[in-house]
């Protein structure tokens, strides 16, 4: 077993231009005035963290990581959710999509997905020069729009999209095979890896690569109401990232998992700060610590009521109050007898 690290933090829902936001040394002061040992860093934004430097000079990874160190902050993983997203996208949202690219890549979107594959390629080699071991990132989608079998879809469908997604990442994943560093998908609703089903198809497709692993965050199973607990029984050989995000979901007779078109706050499936909400986090880090995740508890802060400060500030404690730090004996040693072979077969009669 191993004792989860933490608590740490995901950047990406708190980073603005006012301060202690605007930099990412504030940022990160900011992060650790509230008690967290690690950030996870989304790299959309240059100004924050310039990915293609950090994978093209060492130097420049380096003095980053330096100047968190000096701080006492970690990086735990960097993130290219956004990027990701533009590895595989359906024409359907090619315009809602566009916006998370640069704007030379509008509206051309096999330039934005060459834009995309790059980024992450980008993103193996600066994990490398960092010493980080897994990277966060969604998967991208070409079957999202067709999860509901109505009309029925053609024969063949789903398995041409899984095969295109696979050609798509297997380059990717190669890259980062070479850099010593595991792709966490982060299994969630509009990916085409969205539970533990479509997660295997895709493992399939890409003959089982061993850098093609999970980022584990059960909010989004609340709102499919899949078994968050038994997913870890399932895939913890393959978790190697960790959001502490909180959900709740509460059906009527009115709606139900479709959500009905409604905001967040009207759902009956919601993200909520973590504590807020119906996951069972302390089933959670017993089952994690008991099949020996090492990596990181990184609070992401998505919740449709509470203030992100108010989050942030609750979940630095949150977390570090729910780490188990292992034991190195056994409780009952106290009683041992001790042994050897002669003893064994004596009490044994033989």
């Amino acid at each position: 077993m191993k004792t989860i690290k933490g608590p740490a933090i995901f950047l990406a829902q708190f980073i603005a231009n006012e301060e202690p936001y605007n930099s990412m040394e504030n940022i990160a002061k900011w992060a650790k005035s509230l008690g967290f040992h690690g950030v996870q860093i989304p790299t959309g934004d240059p100004a924050y963290f310039d990915l293609q430097k950090a994978a093209e000079s060492k130097t420049y990874a380096d003095e980053y990581k330096g100047k968190l160190l000096d701080l006492g902050i970690e990086i735990t993983e960097l993130s290219t959710h956004l990027q990701g997203q533009l590895v595989a996208v359906h024409p359907a949202y090619d315009k809602l999509f566009d916006a998370f690219a640069p704007e030379q890549y509008r509206n051309n979107p096999k330039a934005r997905t060459e834009w995309a594959v790059q980024q992450l390629k980008y993103a193996a080699k600066a994990s490398q020069n960092l010493g980080l071991k897994a990277h966060a990132t969604f998967s991208g989608s070409l079957l999202w729009q067709y999860f509901h079998p109505w009309p029925q879809r053609p024969d063949g469908l789903v398995d041409e999209a899984f095969t295109e997604l696979a050609n798509r990442w297997k380059p990717i994943l190669d890259t980062f095979d070479e850099c010593g560093v595991d792709v966490c998908y982060e299994i969630h609703p509009g990916e085409d890896l969205f539970d533990g089903i479509t997660y295997e198809m895709f493992l399939e497709k890409v003959n089982n690569h061993p850098r093609a692993c999970l980022l584990y965050d059960p909010s989004h199973f609340v709102l499919q109401q899949l078994d968050y607990i038994q997913y870890i029984d399932f895939y913890h050989e393959r978790i190697r990232a960790f959001h502490v995000k909180d959900a709740e979901f509460n059906p009527s007779g009115r709606q139900g998992t479709f959500g009905g078109y409604q905001s967040w706050l009207n759902r009956a499936g919601r993200y909520r700060s973590p504590g807020d909400g119906q996951v069972d986090f302390k089933t959670i880090f017993s089952k994690l610590t008991q099949y020996g995740y090492d990596g990181w508890a990184v609070m992401e802060w998505e919740c449709c009521i509470k203030n992100q400060v108010d989050g942030a500030t609750e979940g630095a404690k949150f977390i570090q109050d729910h780490i188990i730090r292992v034991t190195d004996k056994a409780f009952d040693d106290f009683a041992s007898t001790g042994a050897d072979a002669a003893f064994n077969r004596e009490i044994l009669g033989l």
